[in-house]
């Protein structure tokens, strides 16, 4: 399986993170997903999941930023668009993102779905993880991450990650 995303002098296209238009910016986070290209998806595929993790974010706030999770997204989608963390319906479901810890306070207002790049430092190297799975997993809009990494389990049959880095 591989995973193509655009990227402009190697970098995550701005509209996508930090550098967002003011418009696509809620609550301090870039809110427009960016397009993905998926490939070589084996035929036992029934679903796709995803992860888009920083692992730079760990000296900044102590731990792995979580920017999206998403399950159930149907295998013959092999190009997931632009904007599709705000415009996808089920049978996808999305996970909550950082923004919805309670340990920094978390919002209710978009701590599910994507939540952009915003490295407050320096370039951050962003990881992006697919799966492809046998099956659906039973989860619900506003799962956890690591909710989606148990159901994942015994139904992964192929997997990729690419990393996206995306400028401060």
């Amino acid at each position: 399986m591989e995973i193509n995303v655009a990227l402009t002098n190697n970098l995550l296209p701005d509209k996508y993170g930090k550098h967002a238009a003011a418009k696509d910016i809620k609550n301090g986070k870039p809110i427009i997903s960016f397009p993905i290209k998926l490939s070589n998806i084996p035929a036992e595929a029934k679903t796709i999941a995803l992860t888009f993790t920083d692992p730079d974010s760990i000296p900044v706030c102590g731990f792995e930023w979580i920017h999206w999770t998403a399950a159930n997204i149907p295998s013959s989608q092999v190009e997931i668009p632009e904007n599709f963390s705000q415009k996808a319906t089920g049978p996808v479901v999305q996970g909550k993102n950082s923004a919805a810890s309670p340990l920094l306070n978390g919002s209710t207002e978009f701590s599910v779905g994507y939540n952009g790049p915003n490295p407050p430092d320096q370039t951050h190297d962003y990881v992006l993880k697919v799966f492809a799975l046998d099956d659906n997993l039973d989860l619900e809009n506003g799962f956890w991450m690591n909710e989606l990494l148990h159901k994942m389990d015994g139904h992964i049959v192929a997997s990729a990650q690419k990393t996206l880095p995306s400028r401060a």
